[in-house]
């Protein structure tokens, strides 16, 4: 094994193969080291995130290179068929890269019995294996922006099928209509770890396709109670979104966490108020939003300043604080200007916003397309009726960071690893020693950026796919890297040169547009060194 840091409080554990890898995870979900909060498997890599106050790195890799890894899992007995059109758009590519015909490339593949790995990327991403080798392909030199959902494709020893449109390099062999993520369904996903997979040729077989997915009637608006108070939405340039502290415990479906990015802005917002501290809010980028309260209630605004002004039934306006509690009255209007300096404001009502959690969270994720809707322009929000569990508000809250501006350099720390090695000296030196631009196609998924020197690789091998950090640098054969925010896939396959430290990813989440970021390395990366504790009787000591 070989262990490699990713940050401050997860670990990569590296091992030879899959096999190897499917048998710690085994090993750790049976006999689970205390202290692991989450782990990730991948093709060859677990990734294990785990509490600081309960372990350091160097123990818990002392705990798990003692495990065997001789176990092999039994593969299960679910066995589920995928109908496939053969017409994916580099289905002759496949065939030139094999040196096999078209008509071969699809038999080899219908005729394979392959098994779910493990789930990644994206919710109802199965990682399939078992195929025919001679169909290992190695991904696209140049990523797609967008495939299609329900493509199925090939990338080095895996199958797998998107289950949502989303950027992707693999080879896209064929498509079906099969949903592999399905919220009506239990699990959601299609495929689980351990099942058997078969895909075959609609050319060639002609079945009842199922759709699988439950239709539900569209119920309407939701009716709101006579006496509740609402916020009916009056502009939202960009839609907000509902954002709790995260999503966990879902990484076997594919599912990363989410979540509010800037999350110690959405606590303050909500011990403002008087709310628990991880009450769902609404998330705003760049202000413009605007709101009408049909009764009393008390709001607060956190995170990126945007001015705020009220103006109630009478046609008087007010401006107002944030980091305040703000006490609006029936009628009462709000609006938000732009931020000067941040990206993400969180707006909290006193009570909490009536919002339907998803998966045991109230978190929009915007790359697997998991929660509440968007708010939007006409959005009818309703306040929670329950109060039992509300406090005092707070009136010392106050901004965590100085929030930074389009134009200025931003600092952030970063933990070397899990591949640094994977870059020449050059490129090292390149990543920390110049200012890279933060571009227009940033978003919650990652911060894109652009840099006078690309980072180089010392090759081009591919890299299996392995887990992925909130806060990773991920860095694509272009050369400029991209800084995974919250709504990242779970799994990738390009390097991570270093990760953001923890206590910067709030920091990170409010970067505007334009502004620069210089990365600042903390850590010098090194293989981590198990410690083994002695085990040995010690003598007594002389009383």
């Amino acid at each position: 094994m070989r262990f490699l840091p990713v940050n401050l409080t997860t670990l990569l554990v590296e091992l030879d193969d899959l096999d190897q890898t499917l048998a710690l995870f085994a090993s750790l979900e049976t006999d689970p080291v205390e202290g692991i909060e989450e782990i990730v498997p991948a093709a060859r890599t677990l990734m294990i995130g785990f509490r600081a106050e309960r372990l350091t790195a160097e123990r818990l890799a002392g705990e798990i290179a003692t495990r065997d890894l001789s176990a092999r899992i039994a593969p299960s007995d679910q066995l589920v068929e995928i109908p496939v059109h053969y017409d994916g758009e580099d289905l002759a590519d496949v065939a030139q890269l094999t040196g096999l015909s078209v008509e071969e490339v699809i038999r080899r593949h219908t005729e394979s019995t392959f098994t779910v790995a493990f789930c990644g990327f994206a919710p109802g991403f199965g990682y399939l294996v078992g195929g025919d080798p001679a169909l290992h392909v190695p991904r696209r030199q140049s990523p797609r922006t967008r495939i299609p959902a329900g493509s199925v494709a090939l990338a080095g020893a895996f199958s797998g099928v998107y289950p949502q449109a989303s950027p992707g390099g693999w080879q896209i062999i064929g498509t079906t209509l099969e949903k592999m993520w399905d919220l009506s369904r239990g699990p959601p996903a299609l495929f689980q770890p351990g099942y058997r997979v078969r895909f075959f040729d609609l050319e060639k077989r002609t079945v009842a396709i199922s759709t699988l997915a439950t239709k539900v009637a569209d119920a309407g608006p939701a009716e709101v109670s006579g006496g509740a108070v609402t916020l009916k939405v009056l502009a939202a340039p960009m839609p907000a979104l509902f954002q709790d502290l995260g999503r966990f415990g879902k990484t076997g479906q594919g599912v990363s966490s989410s979540g509010a990015l800037d999350r110690r802005a959405l606590k303050a917002a909500n011990r403002v108020v008087g709310n628990a501290a991880g009450t769902p809010c609404l998330e705003i980028t760049l202000g413009g939003f605007s709101f009408e309260a049909s009764g009393r209630t008390v709001m607060a605004l956190t995170g990126a300043p945007c001015p705020i002004s009220i103006r109630d039934a009478s046609g008087r306006t007010i401006a107002a604080e944030t980091y305040r509690p703000i006490s609006l009255e029936p009628g009462d209007v709000v609006t938000l200007g732009h931020a000067p300096r941040g990206m993400r404001s969180y707006l909290s009502i006193r009570g909490g916003l009536t919002v339907e959690p998803v998966l045991g969270s109230a978190s929009t994720d915007t790359l697997a397309f998991i929660g509440p809707d968007p708010v939007t322009a006409g959005t009818i929000l309703t306040l929670q009726t329950a109060t039992q569990s509300l406090g005092s508000v707070s009136l010392s809250e106050a901004p965590a960071f100085a929030f930074p501006a389009s134009g200025e350099i931003v600092t952030l720390d970063v933990i070397m690893g899990p591949r640094s090695d994977w870059f020449t000296e050059a490129a090292i030196t390149s990543f920390s020693g110049q200012l890279w631009q933060v571009t227009p196609q940033s978003n919650r998924v990652g911060i894109r950026l652009s840099g006078d020197i690309a980072i180089e690789r010392k090759d081009k091998t591919e890299l299996p796919s392995e887990g992925t950090a909130t806060g990773a640098i991920q860095v694509p054969h272009s050369g400029q890297p991209v800084l995974f925010l919250a709504d990242h896939p779970l799994t990738g396959g390009y390097p991570v040169i270093g990760t953001v430290a923890e206590y910067h990813l709030d920091l990170a989440g409010q970067i505007p547009v334009n502004a620069q970021i210089r990365f600042r390395p903390v850590t010098r990366f090194a293989d981590v060194r198990p410690h083994v504790p002695d085990t040995k009787a010690r003598p007594p000591r002389n009383k």
